[in-house]
């Protein structure tokens, strides 16, 4: 029998786990999250998919002692996780028979760790991508099953690339189930020396320095625009949201609001046209309506 237990959330989670369902793969139970009210909730259910296939569901950490006992009265042949945000812990990476296995939202080694898709986006890379990979006790570094590229534009926000990602990730498990059965998958070993490591962030990671270069800052907005948090300055004492922006050429002293049609700010390496902004607790408008609004004449972008 081959059993599988999946941890999921987010649409990877529910691309994953509607492809293993067509595949036809034995579902026995689902372990997903509650939705935050905090969060933005863009994404879709993989909790509706599952009860609508009459697959349990739990929202309790799988790592718990009631659930770990579950799980081996059900004794599955695999656990299968998909964007789950609770660190697996081993007791419970023991007891599938088969393996226990994560779908990782980058072309690992690089990007482990946390939220991949921004931080790649953020760095200015030019692709990333979805690998398949066991787990074990550290982070993103068991043997590689399989992974598939992605590209990433100069153009595209980290809510473009997440949905080529996600397309990626139902690539990879779409390949990888079947090897899996047959016993026939890659275990390709993972040289964490070749890759890198990346930590969660919080919305007020999305500061901005206006003394990087536009393109460092272009790089921040995009990577945590729209449905992020993103990325923030002050003008006036007032908080300012930055949801849309591109660099140019020129100079000016870091911060300096240096023409309002377009509206350019001045930056450590060129200008950056800011495009579409919101003061915090306000509506998101144009520059060209912001600057209307605003004497911004001497004035300039700081930080708190």
């Amino acid at each position: 029998m081959n059993k599988i237990i999946i941890c999921a959330y987010h649409n990877v989670g529910y691309r994953c786990l509607e492809e293993l369902l067509r595949q036809g793969a034995e579902v026995a139970m689902l372990f997903t999250h509650e939705d935050s009210p905090t969060e933005e909730i863009w994404f879709r259910s993989v909790r509706e998919l599952a009860e609508r296939h009459g697959i349990p569901v739990r929202t309790t950490d799988i790592n718990a002692p009631e659930n770990v006992a579950l799980l081996w009265e059900i004794r599955p042949a695999f656990i299968l996780s998909f964007y789950y945000r609770n660190m697996i812990g081993q007791e419970v990476l023991d007891i599938p028979s088969r393996g226990a296995l994560n779908l990782h939202g980058s072309y690992l080694p690089r990007y482990r760790g946390r939220v991949p898709v921004n931080w790649a986006v953020i760095n200015g890379e030019t692709e990333t991508g979805a690998t398949m990979h066991y787990m074990v006790a550290k982070p993103d570094a068991g043997d590689i099953v399989d992974r598939e590229k992605v590209l990433i534009a100069f153009t595209d926000t980290a809510f473009d690339v997440f949905n080529k990602v996600t397309d990626a990730a139902a690539t990879v498990i779409r390949r990888a189930w079947p090897m899996l059965l047959a016993g026939t998958a890659e275990h390709i070993p993972m040289d964490l020396a070749a890759g890198s490591y990346f930590g969660g962030r919080k919305p007020a990671d999305g500061l901005i320095d206006w003394n990087k270069s536009a393109v460092q800052i272009y790089n921040l907005i995009r990577g945590v625009t729209h449905p992020y948090p993103g990325a923030f300055t002050w003008l006036d004492g007032k908080k300012v949201i930055v949801w849309q922006a591109w660099p140019v050429e020129g100079r000016s002293e870091p911060g300096r609001i240096v023409a309002t049609e377009p509206l350019l700010v001045g930056t450590g390496a060129g200008l950056l046209e800011v495009r579409s902004l919101q003061i915090e607790g306000e509506d998101e408008i144009s520059a060209r309506r912001f600057a209307e609004s605003f004497s911004l004449d001497d004035k300039s972008f700081t930080n708190p």
